[in-house]
């Protein structure tokens, strides 16, 4: 293995369950009696500031295979009607929203997230892009991304992306290693991934970025390496590299994964660490927990600056503060409130074509929960907390992390406290100090590992 940059017995005191903080609170904690009603109301507050810029997510949910690994909301189907139907809803859900923000607001970032979004059509890509177009104002340096699947992807789509006005897309890799693929129900050959990759690179997207997963089933260190290897001849202009989640009591597809050939905690925390080594050692720089990017790429600028920010799409450097998210299993985060909608794809479209919005789930930010947003928000994009965002409410949460200096996972500075680099493997322990909802919730079965 890659020799550990901690004690294995360090790990695996601090290996615990815990959020990985793409919302605070996260998103247990929200409370079901959360209506459209106080969206509405939320909405109607956002309409009084026109001239703040949002995003915009859509969840597509489409799939023509459930891959065993897969954590995300996906729904399988081969038929065309299906996602035509599901368009009629977006086009009932997207008016709704739009209508009552009144005028054409601007957006500064739009992302297709799924399942598979690239198993519409172009057709089908066409209307829902001009359904967007027509209610909203993309701006000229908006960040419009996409999440493609290369199995099902060619060049002519890809260039068809990038005519729409696509200029940011994820490919999904997880691991080149057939018997890896075999065991995750993901049969992806070398050379698929790579031609598409190129057909990107011809057709001028802005930006390229692959997904990887570490912790999977008969990874090691030699067949990771060569994964690694892979995607570095390439030379994308991003990588993520997430860790396997498994939960299958929340994700039943799950149960396929074969737990007695995965890597064990002390091998996944070894995978992850060959993974930094290998990037670092390429020039790309270590982003928030588990992102790398080119030494240019607006990204790392932004962590020099410690200005990089974090929203349920992942890290971004645009500066909206509001997310209006459609589709089933979206959430929305904007005007001090988020919420959810029903993840089932029947409950959804029920709702729309009865005319409601098909909420489940939602939560109004008290000023404690905004001021604790803020603070772990920075601490998980900047690897550091200046006291000027610590409140008074705060204070003994911050005892709590200065402790953390004896393990030699902080500093503590006149001004602030800054994550070393041993402790930036803990760094959602360290935020998890600052959460003041999760002792309601530690026993429950709710949240991946930290490591």
């Amino acid at each position: 293995m890659t020799a550990l940059p901690i004690d294995y017995s360090l790990l695996a005191r601090y290996n615990r369950p815990g959020p990985r903080y793409t919302s605070y609170p996260p998103v247990p904690n929200w409370q079901n009696s959360f209506t459209s009603q106080h969206f509405f109301q939320a909405l109607d507050q956002l309409a009084q500031s026109p001239n703040e810029p949002i995003s915009l997510y859509v969840h597509l949910p489409f799939c023509a295979e459930r891959c065993y690994y897969c954590g995300c909301n996906a729904t399988v189907t081969r038929h065309s009607h299906v996602v035509d139907r599901y368009l009629d809803c977006l086009e009932r859900e997207i008016t709704l929203v739009s209508e009552r923000l009144g005028a054409r607001r601007k957006a500064i970032q739009l992302h297709w997230g799924g399942g598979t979004p690239n198993f519409l059509s172009n057709e089908q890509m066409n209307r829902l892009f001009e359904l967007l177009s027509r209610r909203f104002e993309l701006l000229p340096e908006a960040e419009i991304s996409i999440e493609v699947d290369p199995r099902i992807g060619t060049a002519q789509q890809m260039h068809h992306l990038r005519q729409l006005g696509f200029n940011r897309i994820s490919l999904g890799v997880q691991d080149i290693d057939p018997e890896v693929q075999r065991a995750i129900g993901r049969i992806q050959p070398r050379e698929q991934t790579e031609l598409l990759f190129w057909a990107c690179r011809e057709y001028g997207f802005k930006s390229i970025n692959l997904d990887l997963i570490y912790g999977l089933p008969f990874q090691n260190q030699q067949t990771f390496a060569n994964t690694l290897e892979c995607v570095l001849k390439l030379g994308p202009d991003r990588v993520a590299c997430y860790s396997y989640a498994h939960l299958p009591r929340s994700r039943p597809n799950q149960k396929q994964v074969d737990i007695s050939v995965m890597p064990s905690t002390e091998e996944k925390f070894s995978l992850f660490c060959q993974a930094i080594e290998a990037f670092q050692a390429a020039g790309y720089q270590w982003i928030g927990m588990d992102h790398f990017a080119r030494e240019n790429d607006e990204l790392t600028h932004a962590m020099r600056e410690k200005r990089l920010h974090r929203n349920f799409m992942g890290y971004t450097v645009q500066p909206s503060q509001h997310l209006l998210a459609f589709g089933c299993s979206a959430i929305s985060e904007f005007a001090g409130c988020y919420s959810q909608n029903d993840a089932k794809l029947g409950n959804y479209q029920r709702a729309i074509e009865a005319g409601e919005l098909p909420i489940v789930r939602g939560h109004q930010l008290s000023d404690d929960d905004k001021e604790r947003q803020r603070a772990i928000t920075h601490l998980m994009c900047n690897m550091e907390l200046p006291y000027t965002i610590v409140t008074e409410r705060m204070q003994a949460d911050l005892e709590r992390i200065r402790s953390y200096q004896a393990e030699g996972f902080i500093e503590v500075e006149p001004d602030r406290l800054t994550v070393t680099p041993k402790g930036r493997f803990f760094i959602r322990n360290i935020c998890m100090e600052l959460d003041a909802y999760l002792p309601a919730l530690r026993d429950k079965p709710l949240f991946s590992s930290t490591i």
